[in-house]
């Protein structure tokens, strides 16, 4: 919990998404003032319901804030975000310390932090492994890259944001960690989908296969996060299918460097671009077994 004497600082949030709201809900309950700066107008007036402050400008924002923090979909967004013409870097006063919740590019991350820092700020890429129910419940696990003295400078709000909270070396470090956790959570994730459709092809009760999953040696976590989901057809997103895709793509593009075959991510991504095509790419990640069911009625028809 943050100490007694920084309960009235104000921290600065760019992005008021699923994500970045679940952020500025366990802040506001940490005791912050918080901040918020988002495009969209309908995500500020959610986020003042919940105790945030609205900002009128990035310049605006940074200018009144210590420490800030972006949640955003991708790399060209926070390189907008900081340098862009309207961004981070036209306030007056700038922060001490950026905390990019991003799931982005490292190597593009660790170049900006070595910008940043030539202009006195401090850069640090905190990703988030977790969806935004587990952000807000404080279940997610934050990923941390960047200078060390920042990174302990900033423990308390890490600490507000989940007890699980790994420092990870030089900047880059978090982001690389999130792609290469990502690669795993994902693939958990369409297995389970797909042994599901599977159970269901053999004529099993799927709430108690599911049941019986959760205690053999198949269990993940995805079992616990999205099974219901899979089972209900509940796809209010708390992660999006087309978010995770960005993902699954860069996770392809850092393996083709590293000169590493990934086979299943490559399926993975076929899966996730048919789910997409076909009209599902901002529902959550559990709706990924509407596209295991449509492939599998494909090779059921007859021709096929």
């Amino acid at each position: 919990m943050p100490q007694e004497d920084s309960q009235c600082e104000k921290i600065g949030l760019v992005g008021l998404g699923l994500v970045g709201t679940a952020i500025a809900e366990r802040l506001v309950g940490g005791g912050y003032e918080v901040v918020g700066f988002d495009i969209d107008g309908a995500r500020v007036a959610h986020a003042e319901r919940l105790g945030v402050q609205s900002a009128d400008s990035l310049a605006h924002l940074a200018g009144q804030v210590s420490r800030l923090i972006l949640s955003l979909p991708d790399t060209s967004v926070v390189l907008e975000v900081v340098e862009g013409s309207d961004g981070i870097l036209q306030a007056e006063s700038l922060p001490d310390c950026i905390i990019d919740t991003t799931t982005g590019d490292p190597d593009q991350t660790a170049a900006l932090s070595g910008r940043l820092g030539e202009r006195g700020v401090s850069f640090l890429d905190a990703t988030i492994s977790g969806s935004s129910l587990q952000v807000k419940e404080g279940q997610a696990v934050l990923m941390v890259g960047g200078d060390s003295v920042a990174f302990e400078k900033c423990l308390d709000l890490f600490d507000v944001l989940s007890p699980k909270v790994f420092y990870l070396g030089l900047s880059g470090s978090g982001s690389k960690a999130k792609l290469a956790s990502n690669l795993v959570l994902g693939l958990n994730r369409v297995a389970l989908a797909e042994g599901l459709v599977f159970a269901e092809k053999l004529g099993l009760d799927l709430e108690a296969f599911l049941d019986v999953l959760k205690v053999s040696p198949a269990y993940s976590a995805a079992m616990d996060a999205k099974g219901d989901k899979m089972l209900s057809g509940d796809f209010a997103p708390q992660s999006r299918i087309r978010q995770h895709r960005k993902d699954v793509s860069l996770i392809l593009k850092y393996a083709k460097q590293a000169g590493q075959e990934l086979a299943l991510s490559k399926t993975h991504l076929d899966i996730l671009d048919g789910a997409i095509q076909a009209g599902d790419g901002d529902l959550d990640n559990a709706a990924v077994i509407r596209e295991i069911r449509r492939r599998a009625k494909r090779k059921d028809r007859p021709g096929q």
